[in-house]
């Protein structure tokens, strides 16, 4: 009873946890994007924000995957759940990999709970010698064991297989890539994410920009964009928040100390 308590009181405190070594530890300053905030995305966004609130609502809802390329807001569109349904009860845990095992300890933990809980898989992959997918496999569906109706899981992957890199080289057998395909398709929504081109990558620059405020003349912005991006490798909405971080830091430095720090 004590337990209970305990945990009544930390979900009505907190909104994020991380379930880490068989115990759940809340976050007290999650970081939270904004669902507007997220370009380019829009039919991917619509699909798990419906998801989401059929969810929170009590109706059914479909575990989700979120694959596709690097930096394109698979991540942040999960968190930014938190942000339009926090208030309504939704609370959001990071499990890792390695914690799959102990996925049945924590169904318990939050099983009587009023609240809503997202369990949040991010990179998931696995390598030849790994067997986690298996459990995670049986947890999502398939174990005798009923999962609590207040539990979704939702994965991002940059693979749409979830197999690391070496999935055609032979080291998965055959029979162990059809059970990671197996896996794949436990989760009911599957969304795919792909790179931007860079038009939209400017478009994502501009839109940071002005939301922190950074106000230096249209070419300069981009021609610096493009630098930066070149330089990656890469159009990507993580390479754009990175290129304004750095923007943000030299025009505020330059400012605050003109003769020692170029802009």
């Amino acid at each position: 009873m004590e337990l209970y308590f305990k945990l009544f009181a930390m979900f009505e405190e907190f909104l994020a946890f991380r379930f880490k070594d068989g115990k759940l530890q809340p976050i007290a300053h999650p970081h939270l994007p904004s669902f507007e905030s997220l370009l380019f995305i829009d039919r991917q966004k619509e699909e798990l924000k419906r998801n989401t609130l059929q969810f929170v609502k009590g109706y059914p809802a479909n575990d989700a995957l979120l694959w596709g390329d690097r930096g394109t807001g698979k991540s942040s569109l999960v968190k930014s759940m938190l942000t339009l349904f926090g208030k309504e009860g939704l609370r959001l845990i990071q499990v890792y990999k390695a914690q799959v095992e102990d996925l049945s300890q924590l169904y318990e933990l939050l099983r009587d709970s009023k609240k809503r809980f997202i369990l949040f898989i991010d990179d998931l992959s696995f390598e030849p010698e790994e067997d986690q997918y298996r459990l995670l496999k049986s947890m999502l569906d398939g174990d005798l064991e009923e999962r609590p109706e207040n539990i979704l899981v939702y994965a991002t992957s940059n693979r749409r297989n979830i197999v690391a890199n070496r999935e055609r080289d032979g080291k998965f057998p055959e029979e162990d890539y059809r059970e990671m395909i197996s896996l794949v398709e436990r989760f009911g929504l599957r969304l795919g994410f792909f790179s931007f081109d860079k038009a939209q990558y400017l478009e994502i620059v501009k839109a940071y920009a002005k939301e922190r405020g950074i106000s230096i003349p249209q070419q300069e912005l981009e021609e610096r964009a493009l630098l930066w991006a070149t330089e990656r490798g890469s159009f990507s909405g993580r390479t754009a928040y990175q290129f304004i971080k750095d923007l943000e830091g030299r025009l505020r430095l330059s400012q605050t100390f003109p003769s020692h720090i170029p802009p």
